[in-house]
């Protein structure tokens, strides 16, 4: 598949069943609904997806049915982030065997303790991208590793599978910003993340998509379509009418606020979380409802 790596990429919710086994089928229906809305591509096995509530044996049953049923519909990106560079490595090669389009990773971490050195980091790129499929460095906080810009360029320029880059620290604009400055050619796609908390002015520095979560792509789409047109005073009306709903499932629902707006439009069964985490507080999740029915979304509609 020729990638064009631009639009919106959300990630997919993993959803299970009330006894916490994977619902499979539900899983197919959330990819559908996904591609649906008007995805441009599609990650798994992303934090997003409770990755970290997986164990490896259904990271491989997920991965191989996700491929398999989105059958090159859109590019998919799988998620292999490890601390042991060899998993990392693996990972990627699994992906590639089974033909994923794009592995996303942040830098080698486990804990707070556990950081990888920047050279660290550099060396296990460098041996993920020995496996020939493109990677997407995600700089996200939850790692607690730093990625400053010139380690980025560094591994941009001299690593060749080092296209894309997934920039969800603070001020993400002023890095997309410098990463792009000094990285030219060599950064191929600057995206942004966070549920697109920080869309528009990250579109402002440069960013070329958003992963943002699966619950409103069709309603945030537009954001990026009419910016890349150059017509900013829509962009930024299309993203003030969904900015309520992204700040309430960015600062108080996470994850869980997709799988709360599949099940009530029928997409999956049910919103099941895996122990340690807990269901949303119902009056947290009435309100989310409740900000998402004026938008119209599909994802209220698709199952029904």
């Amino acid at each position: 598949m020729s990638v064009s790596y631009t639009g919106i990429w959300p990630v997919a919710p993993t959803p299970f069943n009330p006894d916490g086994t994977l619902d499979l089928e539900g899983m197919k229906r959330v990819l559908d609904c996904l591609i649906d809305q008007g995805a441009d591509g599609i990650c798994i096995l992303a934090n997003f997806s409770e990755q970290f509530l997986l164990s490896d044996q259904e990271r491989e049953v997920l991965t191989r049915l996700s491929i398999e049923h989105i059958a090159g519909r859109v590019p998919v990106i799988v998620t292999i982030s490890h601390y042991a560079t060899q998993i990392a490595v693996e990972r990627a090669q699994f992906c590639k065997d089974l033909g994923a389009d794009i592995v996303m990773m942040m830098p080698p971490y486990h804990g707070a303790l556990l950081k990888g050195t920047p050279q660290q980091s550099y060396d296990q790129f460098k041996a993920v991208g020995e496996v020939g499929i493109p990677i997407m460095v995600q700089d996200a906080p939850l790692s607690g590793v730093e990625l400053p810009v010139p380690l980025l360029v560094k591994m941009a320029q001299e690593i060749e599978m080092v296209k894309l880059f997934k920039i969800e620290c603070p001020r993400a604009a002023n890095k997309l910003r410098d990463l792009i400055a000094q990285g030219g050619d060599a950064i191929e796609a600057p995206f942004d993340g966070e549920e697109a908390i920080t869309l528009l002015a990250d579109l402002d520095a440069g960013c070329t998509g958003s992963m943002t979560s699966g619950m409103i792509v069709d309603q945030i789409k537009p954001v990026l379509t009419h910016h890349y047109a150059g017509r900013i005073e829509e962009a930024t009306a299309a993203y003030g009418r969904v900015a309520m709903a992204i700040n309430h499932e960015n600062r108080q629902c996470g994850w869980q606020s997709c799988k709360a707006a599949m099940v009530e439009g029928g997409v999956i069964k049910s919103e099941f979380c895996r122990h340690p985490i807990e269901p949303l507080h119902p009056a947290i999740r009435e309100r989310l409802i409740d900000l998402l029915k004026p938008l119209d979304p599909m994802v209220l509609t698709w199952g029904k």
